[in-house]
């Protein structure tokens, strides 16, 4: 299975083609933090290029730009070429089946997900958490590391 989801940032805004044919194909960079720290204390980022094709790739040009927090569901693809010099090159990219827009355009700051792919009709189902979802359940239970099962 070769599946991959990543959340992070563009680090420069979508560059957006056609085809010879008119096929849109949207290019970006996505930096994505480690889940860990090196021995500095500091946290390493990965810098992972996307390919995104025909009307997402003109909802991502269109919607995104640099500093856009993402969410990325595709696979990793790789290919070679051969360079203007002669010699060949390798790429290694993630070919996105869906795009979530978390951030807006303009503000940069967190808003309501907007995500382009899979079935275009399917509507975000949002819920109002303003009232404690969990008000009518009762007491509070307090549980410690000995109560799970693993």
């Amino acid at each position: 299975m070769n599946k991959v989801i990543l959340v992070g940032r563009l680090t420069k805004d979508p560059e957006m083609r056609t085809t010879g044919s008119g096929v849109a194909v949207t290019s970006f960079t996505v930096a994505v933090n480690r889940p860990y720290s090196d021995q500095s204390g500091e946290r390493q980022t990965d810098f992972i290029n996307c390919v995104i094709w025909r009307k997402q790739a003109e909802n991502v040009a269109r919607y995104c730009n640099k500093g856009s927090l993402v969410a990325v569901e595709g696979r990793i693809q790789t290919r070679s070429y051969d360079h203007q010099d002669g010699s060949k090159r390798y790429v290694t990219e993630v070919v996105c089946d869906n795009v979530t827009f978390l951030s807006s355009k303009n503000s940069g700051s967190t808003s309501e997900p907007m995500s382009f792919g899979g079935n275009m009709s399917e509507d975000i189902a949002t819920t109002d958490v303003t009232d404690d979802p969990f008000k009518d359940f009762g007491d509070e239970i307090a549980l410690s590391e000995d109560d799970l099962p693993f």
